[in-house]
């Protein structure tokens, strides 16, 4: 779950990006989903978010219910893979926070069917999983022993995946140090400008003059 810092910081994210669509692959209890629409009131996004824990979709849709948000927030039900593959159009932010072992086909299934708009952004959230991604040498000292193996099964998975998206010849990615590790990905200049293009063709301008 994402918190009061985090949340603060998606909200800027948007404010700042100013999206018409949103996807969010995981949505728990439904918090950062509300983070996401109260940043995109300006522009009245879409929000769509996917969840498959039964537990966790009746917490997010009394989250929903009790703010008001159903709106502009649509959630999906059921493993994420299947949703993302019935998923059309693109969308201008991309947030994954799921299961550790599914980001890289999750980001992969956005890429091959191109879900992320040309200037679109991905957010991958606990890239750094408590600290257990960097290597069989890694280790966190505060981290509850209760908690250790899960953890550092997520730091496997996600060292695979850091690796899978730094050499991915598509996109671009920065690692930021922010709460548990957030990775940025984005179109390579070329793809999105390739990407820019067709659209504008298929608008009827020539990705020159709008005409």
């Amino acid at each position: 779950m994402s918190s009061q810092l985090q949340a603060a910081w998606m909200i800027f994210v948007a404010e700042d990006r100013q999206p018409k669509r949103i996807l969010e692959i995981g949505c728990y209890s439904g918090y950062s989903a509300l983070a996401w629409y109260e940043g995109t009131k300006s522009t009245g996004a879409e929000i769509i978010t996917l969840e498959l824990s039964p537990q966790m979709i009746a917490a997010s849709k009394k989250t929903f219910n009790t703010n008001k948000v159903n709106d502009r927030i649509k959630l999906i039900e059921g493993p994420a893979g299947e949703s993302i593959e019935k998923l059309t159009g693109a969308f201008d932010i991309i947030f994954v926070d799921a299961n550790k072992d599914g980001y890289e086909g999750y980001v992969k299934q956005i890429l091959d069917k191109k879900l992320l708009s040309p200037n679109g952004i991905i957010l991958c959230d606990n890239v750094f999983a408590r600290g257990l991604t960097f290597g069989k040498d890694s280790f966190n000292p505060y981290l509850d022993n209760a908690v250790r193996p899960y953890w550092t099964d997520c730091g496997k998975a996600l060292d695979q995946f850091n690796t899978f998206v730094a050499s991915d010849p598509r996109v671009d990615v920065t690692m930021l140090p922010l709460f548990d590790g957030v990775s940025q990905i984005k179109w390579k200049v070329g793809i999105r400008d390739q990407m820019a293009n067709e659209a504008n063709g298929m608008n009827g301008t020539d990705g020159r003059n709008g005409h």
